[in-house]
């Protein structure tokens, strides 16, 4: 592989990644403020209002780290991937436009509202501002998803002499069947993240005794809707995307799975270790024909196996695939492991009071972000060698003009440059756990 196009690969995954840290906080915390605010309107309790604040300015730091971080990937199609844009720029910006035009002015204009303008707009008005922001910041996710559903699964688009890719279907583009499978597997994957957020702060205060009354607010909400969104990660969300998978990206199920053969009934790898060199699977633990049955609803369905297909076609990095995928899924099913039991400790009013569960609960706060990073590899490099896919490979869209060194160079100053604000947001975040959400003597 060229030199260059290594590190402007390595550079957009790099930014990127980094990213989502913060959109899929804000997105998930979106829908818990509309919660917090639901509650403060129906029962008059200011007591929500308060949390409703004390998340709000978490929310506010990771938006304005998530718009600082996002800024430099808009300029790296222009500077590392020109050729990508001068194809399919008339395609992706369409929707790329949306979410600035539309969605990105939306919610932060309903921000400053949520944060400056409780007293005068009164619970109604504010209320209705926390919805709108929630409303602003799922839109955002939706036409950044639709972007990318289109190099997963391009549809709505022709093909020009000249080799452009023009748009023949808006309408087309904003509801491909891909992006809409993806965006509620994405957003359920945000509400997750939120969720164990907000019920890991809660209980980092019921085990320190300091804001209790809070605390206990917060890991209620947090495992209530956490056991929910964790479930639907799996289904139906996450068995829907696994079937859009399966059916237009068959190498990349394979590759996922580390199926090397085809088989009639193939089965569920849960561990196991790819050797690329003998074309097979390590110490395979599996469960028999299951993953015929959840793909295609028949135990003895063909899955295609690696070997079907020229390995000019399959993903160039298998192994990292293969481990992503099954960190994500590993993930998931601990998630639903630990938000099932804190939901039956909190039915039987004994979650409060068990230190082992809060431990559990404050001590899984990064393991959201792992899933969902690992997830969006899994997605990313699953779509490998195409940056389009069927359409236009990777090693075709990089810009020529655009050196490895040069690109070196400004990959070293974004890590440099991320390593700061990761400091910067961690100590903004934890003074805000500090002061703690405790209304001030003058309110």
């Amino acid at each position: 592989m060229d030199d260059a196009l290594t590190i402007h690969r390595l550079q957009f995954a790099f930014t990127i990644t980094y990213h989502y840290l913060y959109p899929q906080l804000t997105m998930g915390l979106a829908l818990l403020l509309v919660i917090l605010k639901s509650m403060a309107l129906r029962t008059g309790n200011e007591h929500y209002n308060h949390a409703a604040r004390f998340w709000a300015k978490i929310f506010a730091v990771s938006f304005t780290m998530g718009v600082v971080t996002g800024i430099p990937m808009e300029f790296q199609f222009g500077t590392n991937w020109s050729e990508f844009s001068e194809a399919a720029g008339g395609v992706i910006g369409q929707t790329l436009a949306m979410e600035g035009v539309f969605a990105f002015f939306l919610e932060s204009s309903f921000l400053g509202l949520f944060l400056f303008g409780e007293k005068r707009l009164g619970p109604r008005g504010h209320w209705l501002v926390t919805l709108m922001l929630f409303l602003g910041s799922w839109l955002s996710g939706y036409f950044i998803i639709a972007t990318n559903a289109f190099m997963q699964h391009p549809v709505g688009y022709t093909m020009l002499p000249d080799g452009q890719i023009a748009l023949e279907s808006i309408w087309a583009l904003l509801l491909n069947p891909w992006a809409l499978v993806q965006y509620m597997h994405t957003m359920v994957g945000a509400v997750v993240t939120g969720s164990f957020a907000m019920a890991s702060i809660g209980a980092y205060y019921l085990i320190v005794g300091e804001h209790t009354t809070f605390g206990k607010t917060f890991v209620r909400l947090g495992v209530m809707v956490g056991v929910i969104a964790s479930m639907a990660q799996l289904f139906p969300t996450g068995d829907l995307q696994g079937k859009m998978v399966a059916r237009h990206q068959p190498i990349t199920l394979a590759a996922m799975e580390g199926l090397f053969r085809t088989e009639k009934g193939a089965p569920l790898v849960l561990i196991g270790q790819p050797d690329m060199e003998k074309r097979r699977l390590d110490n395979p633990i599996a469960i028999p024909r299951m993953l015929s049955f959840i793909t295609h609803l028949r135990w003895s369905a063909e899955i295609k196996g690696l070997e079907s297909f020229p390995e000019s076609e399959w993903p160039d990095n298998i192994p990292l695939l293969y481990y992503s995928y099954h960190i994500m899924v590993g993930l998931g099913t601990f998630f639903i492991a630990i938000m099932t039991m804190a939901a039956w400790l909190l039915w039987r009013g004994r979650l409060y009071g068990s230190r082992p569960m809060l431990w559990i609960l404050m001590l899984s706060l990064p393991f959201p972000f792992i899933a969902n990073t690992a997830g969006w590899i899994t997605a990313e490099v699953g779509r490998q060698p195409w940056l389009i896919y069927g359409i236009m490979r990777t090693s075709e869209g990089a810009s020529p003009v655009v050196s490895a060194g040069n690109a070196l160079f400004s990959l070293l100053g974004f890590m440099g440059m991320y390593a700061l604000l990761s400091i910067l947001f961690l100590f903004l975040v934890q003074r805000e756990i500090t002061h703690g959400p405790e209304p001030a003597p003058s309110d």
